[in-house]
Protein backbone atom coordinates (compact mmCIF):
# COMPACT_ATOMS: atom_id res chain seq x y z
CA UNK A 1 0.00 0.00 0.00
CA UNK A 2 1.60 3.14 -0.91
CA UNK A 3 0.51 6.69 1.30
CA UNK A 4 0.97 10.29 1.23
CA UNK A 5 4.95 10.36 1.31
CA UNK A 6 5.26 8.19 -1.80
CA UNK A 7 2.96 10.22 -3.63
CA UNK A 8 4.79 13.13 -2.78
CA UNK A 9 7.92 11.60 -3.65
CA UNK A 10 6.05 10.20 -7.11
CA UNK A 11 5.25 14.11 -8.07
CA UNK A 12 8.42 15.82 -6.90
CA UNK A 13 10.06 17.02 -9.78
CA UNK A 14 7.19 17.30 -12.28
CA UNK A 15 6.97 20.94 -11.99
CA UNK A 16 2.94 20.53 -11.43
CA UNK A 17 2.46 17.90 -13.62
CA UNK A 18 4.66 19.99 -17.00
CA UNK A 19 7.57 17.41 -16.99
CA UNK A 20 5.55 14.51 -16.03
CA UNK A 21 6.09 11.53 -18.58
CA UNK A 22 3.53 8.93 -19.42
CA UNK A 23 5.10 6.45 -17.33
CA UNK A 24 5.13 8.97 -14.32
CA UNK A 25 1.76 9.55 -15.18
CA UNK A 26 0.39 6.30 -14.79
CA UNK A 27 2.53 5.97 -11.60
CA UNK A 28 1.07 8.92 -10.28
CA UNK A 29 -2.48 8.34 -11.02
CA UNK A 30 -2.07 4.66 -9.40
CA UNK A 31 -0.75 6.31 -6.23
CA UNK A 32 -3.29 8.34 -5.95
CA UNK A 33 -5.98 5.86 -6.09
CA UNK A 34 -4.17 3.92 -3.51
CA UNK A 35 -4.35 6.72 -1.40
CA UNK A 36 -8.08 7.50 -2.05
CA UNK A 37 -8.84 4.20 -0.49
CA UNK A 38 -7.65 5.28 2.51
CA UNK A 39 -9.00 8.71 2.48
CA UNK A 40 -9.16 9.40 6.61
CA UNK A 41 -12.16 11.90 5.83
CA UNK A 42 -15.00 10.40 4.55
CA UNK A 43 -17.53 13.06 3.97
CA UNK A 44 -14.80 15.40 2.96
CA UNK A 45 -17.45 18.37 1.67
CA UNK A 46 -18.72 18.64 5.14
CA UNK A 47 -15.20 18.96 7.14
CA UNK A 48 -14.87 23.10 6.88
CA UNK A 49 -11.93 23.02 9.09
CA UNK A 50 -10.18 20.68 6.99
CA UNK A 51 -10.98 22.38 4.09
CA UNK A 52 -10.94 25.49 4.33
CA UNK A 53 -7.91 27.87 3.51
CA UNK A 54 -4.96 28.48 0.61
CA UNK A 55 -4.25 25.54 -1.11
CA UNK A 56 -1.14 25.49 -3.18
CA UNK A 57 -1.20 22.94 -6.11
CA UNK A 58 1.83 20.29 -6.14
CA UNK A 59 0.42 18.55 -9.27
CA UNK A 60 -2.12 18.28 -12.10
CA UNK A 61 -3.21 16.71 -15.43
CA UNK A 62 -5.76 20.01 -16.20
CA UNK A 63 -4.86 21.01 -19.87
CA UNK A 64 -6.22 24.48 -18.94
CA UNK A 65 -4.23 24.86 -16.29
CA UNK A 66 -1.08 23.22 -17.60
CA UNK A 67 -1.59 24.90 -21.23
CA UNK A 68 -1.07 28.23 -19.50
CA UNK A 69 2.83 27.31 -19.29
CA UNK A 70 2.80 26.90 -23.86
CA UNK A 71 1.96 30.36 -24.67
CA UNK A 72 5.45 32.40 -25.92
CA UNK A 73 7.57 34.11 -22.77
CA UNK A 74 5.06 32.54 -20.35
CA UNK A 75 5.95 29.97 -17.82
CA UNK A 76 3.53 29.15 -15.21
CA UNK A 77 3.96 30.11 -11.54
CA UNK A 78 2.82 29.09 -8.46
CA UNK A 79 -1.30 27.95 -8.68
CA UNK A 80 -3.67 28.41 -5.83
CA UNK A 81 -7.10 27.04 -5.00
CA UNK A 82 -8.33 28.98 -1.97
CA UNK A 83 -11.45 27.47 -0.59
CA UNK A 84 -13.85 29.89 1.87
CA UNK A 85 -16.21 27.61 3.13
CA UNK A 86 -18.27 29.96 5.07
CA UNK A 87 -19.30 31.56 2.18
CA UNK A 88 -19.57 28.87 -0.81
CA UNK A 89 -16.43 30.04 -3.17
CA UNK A 90 -13.75 29.03 -4.27
CA UNK A 91 -10.74 31.19 -6.32
CA UNK A 92 -8.09 29.73 -8.56
CA UNK A 93 -5.20 31.83 -8.75
CA UNK A 94 -2.46 31.25 -11.38
CA UNK A 95 0.62 33.50 -10.91
CA UNK A 96 2.80 33.39 -14.52
CA UNK A 97 6.12 34.87 -14.89
CA UNK A 98 8.53 35.54 -18.28
CA UNK A 99 9.26 38.98 -19.65
CA UNK A 100 10.59 40.90 -16.90
CA UNK A 101 8.41 42.74 -14.90
CA UNK A 102 5.76 41.39 -16.72
CA UNK A 103 4.69 39.19 -14.25
CA UNK A 104 0.76 37.98 -14.33
CA UNK A 105 -2.00 36.87 -12.54
CA UNK A 106 -4.92 34.51 -14.30
CA UNK A 107 -7.79 34.25 -11.35
CA UNK A 108 -11.45 32.63 -11.50
CA UNK A 109 -13.39 32.99 -8.95
CA UNK A 110 -16.84 30.75 -7.95
CA UNK A 111 -19.30 29.76 -5.68
CA UNK A 112 -19.60 26.21 -5.53
CA UNK A 113 -22.80 24.18 -3.60
CA UNK A 114 -22.21 21.23 -2.08
CA UNK A 115 -24.57 17.93 -3.53
CA UNK A 116 -22.90 15.06 -1.91
CA UNK A 117 -20.70 14.04 0.65
CA UNK A 118 -17.41 14.14 -1.80
CA UNK A 119 -19.03 16.64 -4.48
CA UNK A 120 -19.51 19.63 -5.50
CA UNK A 121 -21.55 21.66 -8.39
CA UNK A 122 -18.66 24.86 -9.22
CA UNK A 123 -20.34 27.99 -10.87
CA UNK A 124 -17.64 30.28 -12.11
CA UNK A 125 -18.64 34.06 -12.10
CA UNK A 126 -15.82 36.40 -12.78
CA UNK A 127 -12.37 36.17 -14.04
CA UNK A 128 -9.27 37.91 -13.60
CA UNK A 129 -6.30 38.63 -16.02
CA UNK A 130 -3.53 40.59 -15.63
CA UNK A 131 0.05 42.09 -14.36
CA UNK A 132 0.58 41.49 -10.76
CA UNK A 133 2.45 44.84 -10.96
CA UNK A 134 -0.82 46.72 -11.95
CA UNK A 135 -3.42 45.43 -10.20
CA UNK A 136 -1.31 45.26 -6.58
CA UNK A 137 -1.19 41.73 -6.51
CA UNK A 138 0.91 40.30 -3.26
CA UNK A 139 -0.52 37.12 -2.02
CA UNK A 140 -3.32 34.48 -3.18
CA UNK A 141 -5.27 36.33 0.56
CA UNK A 142 -4.82 39.56 -0.13
CA UNK A 143 -6.26 39.43 -4.00
CA UNK A 144 -9.50 37.59 -2.60
CA UNK A 145 -9.99 40.45 -0.37
CA UNK A 146 -9.61 42.73 -3.06
CA UNK A 147 -11.92 41.03 -5.22
CA UNK A 148 -14.15 40.65 -2.49
CA UNK A 149 -14.60 44.30 -1.60
CA UNK A 150 -15.44 44.71 -5.04
CA UNK A 151 -12.44 46.25 -6.44
CA UNK A 152 -12.17 46.91 -10.42
CA UNK A 153 -8.40 45.89 -11.39
CA UNK A 154 -6.36 47.71 -14.18
CA UNK A 155 -6.88 44.34 -16.07
CA UNK A 156 -9.20 42.02 -17.97
CA UNK A 157 -11.65 41.72 -15.18
CA UNK A 158 -14.93 40.33 -16.77
CA UNK A 159 -18.35 38.34 -15.30
CA UNK A 160 -18.03 34.75 -16.78
CA UNK A 161 -21.26 33.96 -18.14
CA UNK A 162 -23.59 31.81 -16.04
CA UNK A 163 -23.38 28.81 -18.18
CA UNK A 164 -19.75 28.03 -17.24
CA UNK A 165 -19.72 25.69 -14.65
CA UNK A 166 -18.20 22.40 -13.79
CA UNK A 167 -18.25 19.63 -10.87
CA UNK A 168 -15.40 18.51 -8.22
CA UNK A 169 -14.83 15.28 -6.01
CA UNK A 170 -13.03 15.74 -3.02
CA UNK A 171 -11.44 12.32 -3.02
CA UNK A 172 -8.80 12.87 -0.22
CA UNK A 173 -8.35 15.08 2.88
CA UNK A 174 -6.53 15.56 5.40
CA UNK A 175 -5.07 18.26 7.23
CA UNK A 176 -2.40 19.49 4.86
CA UNK A 177 -2.87 17.16 1.88
CA UNK A 178 -6.33 17.66 -0.89
CA UNK A 179 -7.14 15.34 -3.79
CA UNK A 180 -9.61 16.50 -6.38
CA UNK A 181 -11.03 14.62 -9.20
CA UNK A 182 -13.04 17.60 -11.99
CA UNK A 183 -15.57 16.93 -14.54
CA UNK A 184 -12.86 17.25 -17.40
CA UNK A 185 -11.25 14.19 -16.14
CA UNK A 186 -8.12 15.90 -14.13
CA UNK A 187 -6.63 15.18 -10.68
CA UNK A 188 -5.45 17.83 -8.81
CA UNK A 189 -3.05 17.26 -5.70
CA UNK A 190 -2.88 20.25 -3.15
CA UNK A 191 -1.57 21.67 -0.17
CA UNK A 192 -1.71 23.99 2.27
Amino acid sequence: MLGKSELLNTIAGTNRGLLATEAQKQEILATIAQLEDRNPTLRPVEAADLLDGDWRLLYTTSRGILGIDQFPLIKLGQVYQCIRVKDAKLYNIAEVAGVPWAEGIVSVAARFEPVSERRVNVNFERSVLGLQRLIGYQSPSAFIQQMESGQKFAAIDFTINRDQSGWLDITYLDENLRVGRGNEGSVFVLTK
